[in-house]
C-alpha cells in the first residue's frame, strides 16, 4: 500500500478519537503560545504539548482499518 493510499484509506474508529484529541492539544498549545504574557514554563510545555498532538495526530491517520477478504 502507498502512502498517499493509506492516508487517503478509511481510519478506525479509535484512532479517529485519538486524531481528534492530538488536533485540540495541538490547538490548545498554539494558543498557549500566542499569549506574550505567560511564564517561560507554560509556553514551554505549550511546546511540548505541539509536538505530542501532531505525533498522535500524524501516526493516528495513517492508521488504516483492515479489508476484509472474501
Amino acid at each position: 500500500m502507498k502512502l498517499t493510499q493509506r492516508f487517503a484509506a478509511k481510519t478506525p474508529p479509535f484512532f479517529s478519537k485519538v486524531r481528534n484529541i492530538g488536533l485540540v492539544l495541538t490547538a490548545i498549545s498554539g494558543a498557549l503560545m500566542g499569549v506574550p504574557a505567560l511564564p517561560v514554563i507554560i509556553v514551554k510545555i505549550a511546546g511540548y504539548l505541539a509536538v505530542a498532538g501532531t505525533v498522535m495526530s500524524g501516526v493516528s491517520q495513517a492508521a488504516v482499518q483492515k479489508e476484509e477478504e472474501g
